[in-house]
This record gives C-alpha cells, sequence and structure tokens, in this order.
C-alpha cells in the first residue's frame, strides 16, 4: 500500500529523522512511539503530506484512500452532530442533491415522450445505483452506531457542534474517519479525550478494520489490544518490529543484547590483533604480517548497538505537613450547567491517605467534582476541608493556559516563592528542561512538553493532597511510567482523574463511579471496576440487574391468596416467562450482531438491512423490557 525509502525531515538544518525506510501493507496496525519531539506527529503529517519531506521517496498504491485524525480540528459552525458527522459522505450527499433534482423535475415534467425526460429516467437509474453502491441506504444507521459508540446519545445528534468542547468535538472527527472508506488510517492520539468505555468500543472496531492503520499513542494497554506491529523513532532512526508494544520490548531488548555481546567479542578480537600488529611492527621481519593483520581490521564491519534515548523525568511529590484524618467532607453537593444537571444531592467522605480514582463516561462530573473540590467553581451543598489539608491540583487544561509568549524559565520563576526560586532551573532540568530549552517559548513546545512543564510549575507549591485531571495526555509511555512510580511514593492522599486503565493500575485501592448524576463507591482498583462493570458492554450489566430482578420475583411465596388471585397470578406468570424468554433471545442476536461488528465492520455492515433489523431488534427489546416492568408490577401487587 505504501512504501516509504531513505525518508529524511529536517528543521532548520538539524535531522529530525534521517533516512528512514519502511513499508505499509493491509492490515499492518502499526503502534508509533517515542519520546515527545522524538517526530511521531511530525511522520504522520509527511504520510498524509501535509508537510514536505527533505528527502527520499514515498510510493503509494493506486486509488489508495487515507484519513488523518489530527490533533488540532477545525469545524464549520451551525452544523449538528449529525450534519457533521454525514460530512463523511460527500459523494452519498452529492447524490442525494441529485435525486432530489431529478425527481423533483420528473413530478413537475409532462414531457413523458421527451429525450430529456427520458435522460431524466436513465440518471435516475444510474445514481440510485451508485447510491446503493456506495452504501445510501445504510450510512445514516452506521453514523448513529459510531456516534452512540463514542459515547454520544441520541438526543444529542441534533445540537449543534459549537455547543460541544474541544474532546468531544475530536469524538465527531473521529466518528467521520471511521465512517469513511479509508485503507489508511493515520490516528494521532485518538484515546486522548476518550473515557474507558469508548476506548474499548474504539479497540474493538480497530480490531476488525480491513485496511492499514498508523497510529501514535502513549496508552500501553491500548497498543497491546490494537497493534500487530510496532515502529519506534529514537534518536532520529526507527526500531521496526512486528510485534505490539509490551512484546516489542521484550524482542528489542533481548536484540540488544546479543548486539552488546557481539559487540564485546568483536571488541576483544580487535584488540588482541591490535596487540599483534604494535608487537610486529617493530620487527623488520615480522612487518608483513603486521600489514596483513591492519588490512584485516580496515576490513572489519564494525557492530552497532541500537541507541536508546534514555532521558526521563526526575519527579518526586513530597508531603508538605501531616493533615487530620478527615481530608474531605461533602453534603447534597449539586452541580447544574444550565438545563444541564451533571450531579445531585452527593454525599462524599474522604479519609487521609485514601487513593481514589475517579472513573467514568465523559460529561457524568469528575472533572466538575474535582474543580468543586478545589474552589475553581460554584456549587450547591456543602463541602468542607479539613485540618492542614494543603491541595496541589494539575487540572486537565492546566497546559493550555501556560502563557504562550513566555519562556519555560519565565512561567516557573513568575510561579516561585523567594523560598524556592533558587532552585527552579534545577527542578527544570529534572523535567528535560536543560540548557537552551529553558528559553522556549510555551507557544512552540509539544504537547508532552507543555504538560511536563505543568507538572514542574505544580511542585513549586506546598501540598498533601494531590487531585490530578487527565494527567498523561500526551505524555510519552516514558514519562507516564515515571509520573505513576513518583504516585506509587508519594504518601498523602491521592484522586486521580484518568481514562488510562493501564496507568491507574496499582495506583488506586478506591474507584469512584461517576454515572447519572450520581457517584458509588467501590472497595478495589481500576480491574475490579472494570470486571464488576464489564465496561465493554454497560448495557449487558443493566440487563443482568433486570433479569436478577425476575428471578428473585418468581421466588416470592403465592400463599394465602383467593384461587382468583391464585389465577391471576399464574397467568401473569406465565406471561412474565413468555416475554423472558423473547428478551433472552433478542439479547442474543444483538450480543450475536455487536461481535460480529468487532470482527468485521465492513463486511457485516454491508449485509442488505442489516442495520434496520439491528435497530429494530433494539426497538423489540425496548419494549419488551417495558411490557415486563408492566407485568412484574401487576405480579408484584398480587403477590
Amino acid at each position: 500500500m505504501l512504501n516509504v525509502h531513505n525518508l529524511t525531515v529536517s528543521f532548520m538544518g538539524t535531522d529530525l529523522f534521517s533516512g528512514i525506510t519502511f513499508k505499509l501493507n493491509k492490515g499492518d496496525r502499526i503502534g508509533l512511539i517515542g519520546k515527545n519531539g522524538a517526530g511521531k506527529s511530525t511522520l504522520l503529517k509527511v504520510l498524509s503530506k501535509d508537510i514536505e519531506t527533505s528527502g527520499g521517496t514515498m510510493a503509494f498504491d493506486k486509488d489508495v484512500n487515507m484519513g488523518f485524525l489530527r490533533q488540532d480540528i477545525d469545524f464549520v459552525e451551525g452544523r449538528t452532530i449529525l450534519e457533521e458527522a454525514y460530512q463523511a459522505f460527500e459523494e452519498i450527499k452529492g447524490i442525494e442533491l441529485k435525486l432530489d433534482e431529478i425527481n423533483e423535475q420528473l413530478a413537475t415534467r409532462t414531457d413523458y415522450e421527451s429525450e430529456e425526460y427520458s435522460q431524466l429516467i436513465h440518471d435516475l437509474t444510474d445514481n440510485t445505483e451508485r447510491y446503493e453502491l456506495l452504501g445510501g441506504y445504510n450510512y445514516q444507521g452506521d453514523t448513529e452506531k459510531i456516534l452512540q459508540g463514542l459515547g454520544f446519545k441520541r438526543e444529542d445528534f441534533d445540537k449543534l457542534t459549537d455547543t460541544f468542547s474541544g474532546g468531544w468535538r475530536m469524538r465527531i472527527e473521529l466518528a467521520k474517519l471511521l465512517l469513511q472508506n479509508n485503507d489508511i488510517l493515520l490516528l494521532d492520539e485518538p484515546t486522548n479525550h476518550l473515557d474507558i468505555e469508548s476506548i474499548i468500543w474504539l479497540e474493538n472496531f480497530l480490531k476488525g478494520y480491513s485496511g492499514a492503520i498508523v497510529l501514535v499513542s502513549h496508552d500501553k494497554m491500548f497498543l497491546d489490544n490494537v497493534t500487530n506491529r510496532t515502529i519506534e523513532i529514537s534518536l532520529g532512526q526507527i526500531y521496526d518490529y512486528k510485534k505490539p508494544y509490551s512484546q516489542f520490548l521484550l524482542l528489542r531488548g533481548e536484540i540488544k543484547e546479543k548486539q552488546l555481546q557481539a559487540q564485546k567479542n568483536q571488541d576483544r578480537e580487535i584488540k588482541q590483533k591490535q596487540h599483534l600488529i604494535d608487537k610486529f611492527k617493530a620487527k623488520a621481519s615480522k612487518a608483513s604480517m603486521a600489514q596483513s593483520l591492519m588490512k584485516q581490521l580496515d576490513k572489519v564491519e564494525r557492530i552497532e548497538v541500537d541507541q536508546d534515548d534514555n532521558a526521563t523525568m526526575n519527579i518526586r511529590f513530597a508531603k508538605s505537613k501531616e493533615p487530620g484524618k478527615i481530608i474531605i467532607e461533602a453534603e447534597n453537593l449539586s452541580k447544574s450547567y444550565g438545563d444541564k444537571h451533571v450531579l445531585e444531592n452527593v454525599d462524599l467522605l474522604i479519609e487521609r491517605n485514601s487513593r481514589i480514582a475517579f472513573v467514568g463516561q465523559n460529561g457524568q462530573g469528575k472533572s466538575t467534582l474535582a474543580k468543586m473540590m478545589v474552589g475553581d467553581i460554584p456549587f450547591k451543598g456543602h463541602l468542607k476541608l479539613g485540618h492542614n489539608v494543603e491541595i496541589g491540583y494539575f487540572a486537565q487544561n492546566q497546559s493550555e493556559h501556560l502563557p504562550p509568549e513566555k519562556t519555560v524559565l519565565q512561567i516557573m520563576e513568575d510561579a516561585a516563592t523567594d523560598s524556592n526560586r533558587a532552585r527552579v532551573r534545577d527542578m527544570l532540568g529534572s523535567f528535560l528542561f536543560g540548557g537552551d530549552a529553558v528559553d522556549k517559548k510555551a507557544k512552540v513546545l509539544s504537547g508532552g512538553e507543555r504538560n511536563r512543564l505543568a507538572l514542574c510549575k505544580l511542585l513549586l507549591s506546598p501540598f498533601n493532597v494531590l487531585i490530578m485531571d487527565e494527567p498523561t495526555n500526551h505524555l510519552d509511555i516514558a514519562s507516564k511510567n515515571v509520573l505513576k512510580e513518583a504516585l506509587k511514593s508519594f504518601s498523602g492522599t491521592l484522586i486521580l482523574v484518568s481514562h488510562d486503565r493501564d496507568f491507574l493500575q496499582g495506583l488506586t485501592d478506591t474507584v469512584y463511579g461517576f454515572k447519572d448524576k450520581v457517584i458509588k463507591e467501590y472497595l478495589g482498583d481500576i480491574d475490579y471496576f472494570l470486571e464488576e462493570h464489564k465496561m465493554e458492554n454497560l448495557r449487558e450489566a443493566e440487563k443482568r440487574t433486570i433479569v436478577k430482578e425476575i428471578k428473585e420475583t418468581a421466588k416470592k411465596e403465592t400463599s394465602q391468596l383467593s384461587r382468583e388471585e391464585e389465577k391471576e397470578l399464574k397467568k401473569l406468570k406465565n406471561k412474565l416467562s413468555k416475554i423472558e424468554s423473547e428478551i433472552a433471545t433478542i439479547e442474543a442476536q444483538i450480543e450475536q450482531a455487536d461481535y460480529d461488528l468487532a470482527q468485521n465492520y465492513e463486511e457485516v455492515s454491508a449485509r442488505p438491512n442489516f442495520f434496520k433489523n439491528y435497530e429494530a431488534k433494539k426497538a423489540k427489546l425496548d419494549v419488551l423490557l417495558e411490557d415486563w416492568e408492566q407485568v412484574e408490577e401487576k405480579v408484584t401487587a398480587i403477590s
């Protein structure tokens, strides 16, 4: 599909990467990894032809379609979510307009025997056939399926995109990309604005994608679950292995170990020959032998060991002072944004040394509660901080609020106090801002560099409670690992808002699940929470609850009832049993359809009337559940 040969990209005379060569084949799902600033996003822009190369060639197969999810997007104002998503179907929408024009003429013209009328009939047939071939009768159902998979609700579809945050608008752009019939997908950090449920949905979608994928991600679990090949950019070179991320690390480690051993053996042989050369060249009788050995050494191809960029942050979160036993106590917390109620009558009690993860779909109030705790936004209810509580807060968009025209050093010095201003340069060095890097303006920093600077700035103030909202967005994998280890060592109270499952593992022992304006506490880690809720399919969790209630209802005693009541109860229970059987059958059919879509979306979605039947089953299930509820209420009333 794509051959890249001897590719070089330079900025201001310095090579970002040089002489890289690789081939992209159908079915390749490549994880493009490397440190912040290594050139991952730049390589995607080169592949998409957004920027020119400094050298080398790229050869594409004929008629290859490519889609690129960029980090920066720009929408046309005034479109609804559905209207914007439908932009993925440019040709289909164009044919719809043609068909409307043709049908309007056919409805108004009466010259049935004319050549013009005959041509309209011919055009109608051609356009209808093309429309059907492109999936014109299925694209609306496909669009709704993708949008719902990415977390949108049906009631959101007719809302203007202008009213949604950048993260949600990124989801719309991702939906458009997934709906297009692209042969190659270029995805630049697609999980940055997705919640856990949507990430799992995207994983399943990409696993069944038949084209080629090149994705930049710092989510190790996502890379392991989606990719089958890894390309690392390091110090201007690439390392390419047909393994997902974790297996790539092991394989590359083994290869480097063999290279080191081979290099060690070669160095020993070279040293021995050099010793003989020095010994023989002093003797006239051995001079020819010395010359022969020197020629042998000149021909030796020196073994090189793959170089690693091992520079990492050095972070330590120190607890300022010992707080009281109660950190945060809250009663009847509520928060609304206009007509949208996010949290209602929430009670909380957070004790010293708690380690809590806030988890849930976007828009359920995770970041809102974090902002309420630090006093950033007004709310209803009562919230009280405990004795000696000092909060350090890393906001989700904190890095975006860095003054663009100020340098890294100026930003830190402005935030420093008299007691720590002298340590600013040392702190910046610990966060990989050494030498001339401190003179960079904030506006030229990469996303990962901005996050590192925001983390460094956080350490200028004392705290014993640390609240972090999506701290890993844009951080490379090495930096995330360093941050995770620092948080493990932090002895204070920790509250994390994150969608990164791998990052959360081992960091918290309690999960607060946010859903439907309330918060539920789970005494366990993120793996326990996901197992409890089966986040791969939240709907299944809800159905299991219904089935459990059905079974409990069936066990109720029916004694001490009149003959008429017993007869009616038996009739209702038979009806319940029939409804339950139908529910189970349709649930199984829907589950199978979801599985088929995840395995091979293109093939399955192309089946005639697939989405029409799929939506009909879901509608039928909703009716059955309502019927069951009504019958169950009658059973309860009698028994």
